[in-house]
C-alpha cells in the first residue's frame, strides 16, 4: 500500500510539472509572438491590458501602497513598514535593519522584493515589498530617490470589505504604538518669557532618560497597583469618555513632604504609558492667553506637569474678606484703569495668571483641544491650595506621598543593596518594621543612607537601623508624632483636607450677604 501511495503521488507530481512546463511554453510562445507582431511602443500597453484581464478573472485583488505620494511621504507606507516589523523579526529569513531619529530601538523590515503572510480576523493576506529602479527623474523641488519602493497587498476578493474597513485602521494604530515604544520620550519645558524657538515652538525639549518605574518606586504595592490600574483604564477609555461626553483627560495631585518621590512618580507614569512630559514653569508665563497658547502646542498622549503649584504663583487658598475688598477696590477704580495704561491680565510687566485662567487651563473649553492628556500637580502643602483646584475634573485622583513605610523600605533594600526579605537578619528586619513608620524618614533619606554604604551591605543595613531609631526617639521626645500608630496617617490627612474644604465653603456662605452689600455700595459710588 505504501508503494502504491508513493506511485500515485509521483504520478501527480509528474502531471503537475508537465502542466507547468506546458504553461511556460505557452507563455514563451506568446511572448515571442508579441515581440514579432506588436510594435515596441504598444507592448507596455498590451502587458498592462493582459495583467488587468488576469486580475479580472482572479480570486484575488491587489493594492499598491507607494513610499511617496507625489513628492510627499506616504504615512500609510511608514505604518505598514512598522507594523510588519513585528512579524518580520520572527518569520523573515532576510531582513533590513533601521533605526529612526530619537529612537534607541532597531526596527526590522522586509528586504527588497521579499514577501510575508499575515492574518487578520481569520483572513489571510500577503504583503510584498516591491523595489524597482526609477526610470525617469521628473522635475520636482525635492530630488526623488533612485529606487521606487512600495508594498503590494494581496487579499481575496471576499475579504475586501473587511480589509479596507478594519485592517488598515488596525495597522495604523499598531504602528503608532510601536512608534511610541521605540521612540525616546522627550521632556519639554516652556521657553523663557514665552519666546519661540527656531521652529516657532514655545517648548524646548531634551531626551527623557529617567529610569524610574513603578517596580522601583518606593511606595506601598497596593497603592501603586491602584494608580497603575487607573492609568490603564484611562488609556483604554476613549470610547467611555466619548460616550459620557467628557474630555479625554485626567488630573492627578501628588502631595506630601519633600523627598517622598513625587518627581519619581511622574517619571514612572511617563515610562509606564510611553508619554512625553511637558514641565510647565508658571513663573515664565505672563498671562492667561499665553497659558492657553502653551496648551495648544502640547501633543496628545502626554503628561503636563506643574510642580510645587503652591510655590509657583499666588494661587493659594483665597482669603474671602481681603480678596473681596481688593476686587471691589479694583471695581471702583476701573474707569481710571481703562482710560490709563489698560486693564485686565495684560497690564503690567509681572506675572498676571489668575486662578480662573488656571482652572480654565485644566478643566475649561481649552483643555479639550487635544486628547489623551494627563495633568499632574505636585505640592508639599495641600492645605494651601484653593478648594476650586482640588475638586474632581481638575485633580481627579489625590495621591498622598507619605513617609517611608515597611513595604517601601523593602523595595529600597532591593533597589540599592539587592537584598530580598530573606537576605536580611530576621531580628534586624523586625526592628526595622517596628520603628520605620514612627521614624518618619522620607524615601530620599533612606536612599541616601543606603547609597552612602552600598559597598558594605551589612554596614548599610546596620547604620540605617541606627538612623531609624534615632529619628524615632527624636520625634517622640519632641512630641511630633500624632495618631495611634505614632505618625500622621493618610486617612487623617484626608479628613483634615475635607474639613478645610467644608470650612471654606461655610465661610463663603457667611460672606455672601456682606459681598452683596459691598457690591451695592460700590455701584452707588
Amino acid at each position: 500500500s505504501l508503494l502504491t501511495l508513493i506511485s500515485k503521488e509521483t504520478k501527480k507530481m509528474k502531471e503537475y510539472w508537465t502542466s507547468l512546463a506546458s504553461l511556460l511554453g505557452v507563455f514563451a510562445f506568446c511572448q515571442s509572438l508579441m515581440q514579432s507582431i506588436i510594435p515596441p511602443e504598444l507592448r507596455f500597453a498590451f502587458l498592462k491590458l493582459f495583467n488587468r484581464t488576469f486580475h479580472l478573472f482572479s480570486s484575488y485583488c491587489y493594492f499598491d501602497i507607494t513610499e511617496l505620494d507625489g513628492v510627499n511621504t506616504n504615512e500609510l507606507y511608514n505604518a505598514v513598514q512598522l507594523y510588519l516589523s513585528t512579524s518580520v523579526s520572527i518569520a523573515g529569513n532576510r531582513l533590513s535593519l533601521t533605526r529612526a531619529v530619537n529612537s534607541s530601538s532597531i526596527t526590522f523590515g522586509l528586504s527588497n522584493n521579499d514577501s510575508i503572510v499575515d492574518t487578520f480576523n481569520n483572513a489571510t493576506v500577503l504583503w510584498e515589498h516591491v523595489v524597482t529602479q526609477r526610470q525617469t527623474q521628473t522635475f520636482a523641488w525635492r530630488p526623488l530617490p533612485e529606487e521606487k519602493r512600495g508594498f503590494t497587498l494581496r487579499i481575496k476578493k471576499r475579504d475586501k470589505t473587511l480589509i479596507l474597513n478594519s485592517y488598515l485602521d488596525f495597522i495604523a494604530e499598531k504602528a503608532n504604538e510601536i512608534r511610541r515604544k521605540n521612540q525616546d520620550r522627550l521632556l519639554y519645558t516652556n521657553t523663557r518669557g514665552g519666546s519661540l524657538d527656531s521652529r516657532g515652538h514655545p517648548w524646548e525639549s531634551v531626551p527623557f532618560k529617567h529610569p524610574s518605574t513603578f517596580e522601583t518606586l518606593a511606595m506601598d504595592p497596593t497603592k501603586k497597583q491602584e494608580i497603575m490600574d487607573d492609568l490603564k483604564d484611562f488609556v483604554l477609555g476613549q470610547m467611555f469618555y466619548q460616550k459620557t461626553g467628557r474630555a479625554w483627560k485626567r488630573g492627578y495631585l501628588l502631595y506630601g513632604p519633600p523627598g517622598t518621590g513625587k518627581s519619581s512618580m511622574i517619571a514612572a507614569m511617563a515610562n509606564y504609558l510611553g508619554y512625553d512630559i511637558y514641565d510647565l514653569e508658571l513663573t515664565e508665563v505672563h498671562s492667561n492667553s499665553e497659558l492657553r497658547k502653551l496648551l495648544m502646542k502640547t501633543s496628545s498622549k502626554s503628561i503636563i506637569v506643574i510642580e510645587d503649584i503652591d510655590c509657583s504663583i499666588n494661587l493659594t487658598n483665597r482669603n474671602k474678606s481681603s480678596g473681596l475688598k481688593a476686587d471691589l477696590q479694583n471695581l471702583r477704580i476701573g474707569s481710571e484703569t481703562r482710560s490709563g495704561s489698560g486693564s485686565g491680565e495684560e497690564s503690567g510687566n509681572g506675572n498676571t495668571i489668575t486662578l480662573s485662567g488656571l482652572l480654565n487651563f485644566t478643566d475649561g473649553l481649552w483643555s479639550c483641544c487635544g486628547s489623551e492628556r494627563i495633568f499632574v500637580f505636585t505640592t508639599n502643602h495641600i492645605e494651601k491650595l484653593d478648594p476650586a483646584l482640588l475638586r474632581s475634573g481638575r485633580m481627579d485622583m489625590h495621591v498622598c506621598m507619605s513617609y517611608c513605610d515597611f513595604p517601601s523600605l523593602k523595595i529600597l533594600l532591593r533597589n540599592y543593596l539587592g537584598y530580598e526579605e530573606e537576605d536580611v537578619d530576621g531580628d534586624v528586619l523586625k526592628e526595622m518594621e517596628r520603628v520605620v513608620e514612627k521614624a518618619e524618614m522620607t524615601p530620599a533619606d533612606v536612599s541616601e543612607a543606603l547609597i552612602r554604604n552600598r559597598r558594605d551591605k551589612e554596614k548599610a543595613v546596620r547604620e540605617l537601623l541606627v538612623e531609624l531609631k534615632s529619628r524615632w526617639e527624636r520625634n517622640v521626645k519632641g512630641g511630633k508624632l500624632r495618631g495611634q500608630s505614632g505618625n500622621l496617617r493618610e486617612l487623617e490627612i484626608v479628613e483634615e483636607e475635607e474639613k478645610r474644604a467644608i470650612d471654606s465653603q461655610n465661610e463663603e456662605g457667611d460672606n455672601v450677604q456682606d459681598e452683596t452689600e459691598l457690591e451695592d455700595n460700590a455701584c452707588k459710588d
